[in-house]
């Protein structure tokens, strides 16, 4: 499985636990079907970013209009950008990379202007 392949298993797997509030292991698990390997980049961009969500959220907000809040976002939106965060702050992937990456799985999964959103926030990390 590639990275960007690996980053839709993790938008897929945080969007039902951010949804659902559901365990991330256990979404990790089910988008996984069953497998037991979880390579340890997804296991960053999955369970590490669940751990660390509340900072992320708190980050992301400060990056918002002030007339913008975190949880006024789609919940893909939200997953998106927890999942750029983890990558840019803690796995210290490229901000370029992460920015296209997050600018792809938003045309692909969200509103038609999301990605402008995504691109914006992530850009100021």
């Amino acid at each position: 499985m590639n990275r960007h392949q690996q980053r839709e298993v993790a938008i897929n797997s945080l969007y039902q636990h951010l949804l659902l509030n559901k365990d991330i292991r256990k979404c990790v698990f089910d988008a996984m079907h069953g497998s037991n390997e979880i390579d340890g980049y997804l296991y960053s961009i999955t369970i590490g970013t669940a751990e660390n969500k509340y900072p992320y959220i708190q980050k992301i907000n400060d990056l918002l209009r002030k007339d913008w809040d975190f949880n006024r976002l789609s919940v893909l939106e939200q997953a998106i950008l927890l999942m750029g965060c983890q990558e840019i702050l803690v796995n210290e992937t490229p901000k370029s990379v992460v920015i296209d990456e997050a600018v792809r799985l938003a045309k692909k999964y969200c509103d038609d202007d999301s990605y402008k959103l995504i691109n914006g926030v992530l850009d100021q990390l």
